[in-house]
C-alpha cells in the first residue's frame, strides 16, 4: 500500500461535512485532547534540551484544523506560529479562536499543494494526524519542502496513528491510510530525514491505534552539526 488509494476529492468532501469543533477534529474523542497535548508538551520540552535542539522563534502547524495544537501547545513555546489547513471553515474558526495571539499566517491549502514562503524559516514544523490523507509520493515531496523551510537546528515533528499491519490500513469513509511504522520509516528515508527522538503516546484508551511522536532532521543538516 503506497497511499495511491487515497482520493483527495473524497477526503476533502468528507471533512467539509465535519463541524468546526473540538469533537469534530478528534473524531468524537474530544476527551483525549488533554492527554494528547500533555504528552506532546513533554516531548517538545525534551526536544528543546537535546544537543543542537531547535530554537523557539517560529513554528508551523500542519493540518491545523481549528487551531487546537497551536492554541494548546505551540503558542506556549514559540514566539510566532503559522497554520496550514485546507478546509476554509476550520481555518476561519482558528482565526477567531487565535485572534490576538502569536498566530500569524493562516494558509488555506492542502499539504500536497503547499509551497512554503522561501523567506520564512521554522524551528519546528509540527504535523499531527494529517499524513494519512497524503499519498506516499506527495508526502515525500512535502517533507522535502519542509526540510528547505527549516531553520538551523530545526526539526520536523510527526505525530501519527500507527497500524500494526505492515501494509497499512485504508479507511474508505474518509479516504485515508493508517501507515505502519515501517512504512513511515521508508518515507522518511526517501525524504532524506533521520529520526533524532521518539516518544510513544501514553494513557490513551485500549482499542485505539498506537500513536508515535517522531522528531526528524534532514540528514544533510546532521552532517553540518
Amino acid at each position: 500500500m503506497d497511499g495511491s488509494e487515497i482520493n483527495y476529492v473524497k477526503s476533502k468532501d468528507y471533512w467539509s461535512n465535519i463541524p468546526a469543533s473540538l469533537n469534530g477534529m478528534l473524531g468524537g474523542f474530544s476527551s483525549l485532547t488533554t492527554l494528547d497535548v500533555n504528552d506532546s508538551n513533554v516531548f517538545l520540552k525534551k526536544l528543546f534540551k537535546i544537543e543542537n535542539g531547535p530554537s523557539k522563534n517560529r513554528a508551523l502547524d500542519c493540518g491545523a484544523g481549528i487551531g487546537r495544537i497551536t492554541e494548546q501547545l505551540l503558542s506556549k513555546h514559540f514566539e510566532c506560529i503559522d497554520l496550514l489547513e485546507q478546509d476554509e471553515k476550520f481555518l476561519n474558526e482558528a482565526k477567531l479562536k487565535l485572534d490576538g495571539t502569536n498566530a500569524k499566517n493562516f494558509y488555506c491549502v492542502s499539504l500536497q499543494d503547499f509551497s512554503p514562503d522561501n523567506d520564512i524559516k521554522y524551528d519546528v514544523i509540527w504535523i499531527q494526524w494529517v499524513l494519512g490523507y497524503v499519498t506516499d509520493n506527495d508526502l515525500v515531496e512535502f517533507l522535502k519542502k519542509c526540510c528547505k523551510s527549516l531553520n538551523k537546528n530545526g526539526l520536523i515533528v510527526v505525530k501519527e496513528n500507527i497500524s500494526s499491519n505492515e501494509e497499512g490500513e485504508i479507511d474508505t469513509e474518509d479516504s485515508s491510510v493508517t501507515r505502519s511504522f515501517g512504512c513511515f520509516c521508508y518515507i522518511f528515508q526517501k525524504a532524506n530525514l533521520m529520526c533524532v527522538a521518539r516518544r510513544t503516546q501514553r494513557n490513551f484508551p485500549t482499542g485505539l491505534y498506537k500513536v508515535e511522536m517522531l522528531a526528524l532532521r534532514p540528514v544533510d543538516n546532521l552532517k553540518q552539526i
